[in-house]
């Protein structure tokens, strides 16, 4: 069983940066594809960023790139989430995720992913 916990958000200006961190319990974490995804009330789910196994590929949605970074330390079980330049449009719970199994390098789609943590929650007012 994988356990994901956020951390790290919080409220802050636009223009500001806040970096999220997503703790993992379990072995199989430094195996496993990583990501982050956002969602605001009313609206679906938003694939934000991905990370391979090994931290040598990533993944971004055309709206982040640019301005966050995924990156991964598998020696302490942690992906964090680097979120510069922020803007009133990324204000969402942030929610961290893992696939399942091994043969996908990183990925946008919510469907391939089989853990979630609770999300943390990040508010850039306008």
């Amino acid at each position: 069983q994988v356990q994901l916990v956020e951390s790290g958000g919080g409220l802050v200006q636009t223009g500001g940066s806040l970096r999220l961190s997503c703790a993992a319990s379990g072995r199989i974490f430094s195996s496993r594809t990583m990501a982050w995804f956002r969602q605001t009330p009313g609206k679906a789910r938003e694939f934000v960023a991905s990370i391979s196994w090994n931290g040598g590929s990533a993944l971004y949605a055309d709206s982040v790139k640019g301005r966050f970074t995924i990156s991964r330390d598998n020696s302490k079980n942690t992906v964090f989430l680097q979120m510069n330049s922020l803007k009133p449009d990324d204000t969402a719970a942030y929610y961290c995720a893992a696939v399942r199994g091994d043969g996908i390098t990183t990925s946008s789609k919510g469907t391939d992913y089989f853990y979630w943590g609770q999300g943390t929650q990040v508010t850039v007012p306008s």
